[in-house]
């Protein structure tokens, strides 16, 4: 495993972050930071708004609203400095919502988008969406859980799809059951350059012990990113252990390649989002706080380009 040491990781913290153009007095002062960023947001207008209706082929229809003014109100108060909005399903390629969640958000927003291999335009209309809203797009993301929507792996579409976004300088996002990992590791390896973020610590709960295999092999390719989201409410399923699971992540990709999301839903408030990233961040305790700091916010702030 290529697990840093506490001292080789602050010199690679600082390297990195020379190497983007900081100052050296810049780079200690990153040492220093500790910026909360939510790397895992979905806002929706609810199914009663007419301006930002849901798709038909949406999987889902939140009744709930969760806006971008409920979003950055929570943010103020919980002590998390940016969020990405994760484009969802209910919208499926319509990104009006998204694109005003942005506009609202300024500079303390950024968001994924959603566009299907197998769609004729996708990439037209993903670079559209990209020029309109420039630094604001940071991630395709791609779906593989349901067996009859799966991106078309076999067929050069899905390849062309995901050049595009590398080209355009965006990442690559993906949230898949540990089953159809296999149909994503030939692009991953392919394209080296672009960053690969896997959602959710690839659903270790809901693969067989090989298929979790081929998701924690991944570590291996330097251009993936683990996301620490979506950890299991010990109440409820107290078999599933987030403590060990994020545990190995860490051993397995670094410190320095594992971000931060979650904790916003329809059913937060500023006391539960704050208690949720800072449960996130008591799994972290046995690290130094500087890898802390870079798992709960710095790795997120060069990788998305946030500005503070």
């Amino acid at each position: 495993m290529n697990h840093l040491t506490r001292r080789n990781f602050a010199k690679a913290v600082i390297t990195s972050v020379v190497a983007i153009g900081c100052s050296q007095s810049q780079a200690n002062a990153t040492q220093k930071q500790s910026l909360i960023i939510d790397t895992h947001v979905h806002c929706f207008a609810g199914n009663k708004n007419k301006d930002f209706p849901y798709h038909s082929d949406g999987p889902y229809q939140p009744d709930a609203i969760t806006s971008p003014q409920i979003l950055l109100a929570q943010i103020k108060k919980a002590g998390v400095d940016f969020a990405v909005v994760v484009h969802p399903e209910p919208y499926q390629d319509d990104h009006r919502y998204l694109e005003y969640c942005l506009s609202v958000g300024k500079k303390q927003l950024k968001g994924t988008c959603l566009f299907f291999a197998n769609k004729g335009d996708s990439v037209r209309l993903m670079g559209e969406l990209v020029k309109r809203n420039p630094g604001k797009i940071v991630a395709l993301r791609f779906h593989a859980y349901n067996k009859e929507k799966l991106p078309p792996f076999e067929k050069p579409e899905l390849r062309i799809l995901w050049k595009a976004a590398s080209e355009l300088g965006l990442n690559i996002q993906l949230h898949f059951e540990p089953r159809y990992a296999a149909g994503f590791e030939p692009l991953i390896k392919e394209f080296s350059k672009t960053k690969v973020i896997i959602d959710h610590m690839g659903r270790p709960f809901d693969g067989s012990i090989e298929e979790n295999k081929r998701v924690l092999g991944w570590a291996k390719f330097e251009n993936t990113i683990m996301k620490a989201s979506s950890l299991p409410d010990p109440k409820m399923f107290p078999e599933r252990d987030a403590g060990i699971v994020i545990k190995d992540l860490v051993n397995r990709f670094t410190p320095m390649r594992l971000i931060y999301g979650g904790g916003f839903d329809d059913k937060s408030d500023a006391q539960s989002y704050r208690a949720y990233w800072e449960k996130t961040r008591s799994y972290l305790a046995a690290l130094s706080p500087l890898e802390q700091s870079m798992i709960m916010g710095g790795n997120a702030q060069r990788l998305f380009q946030f500005e503070g």
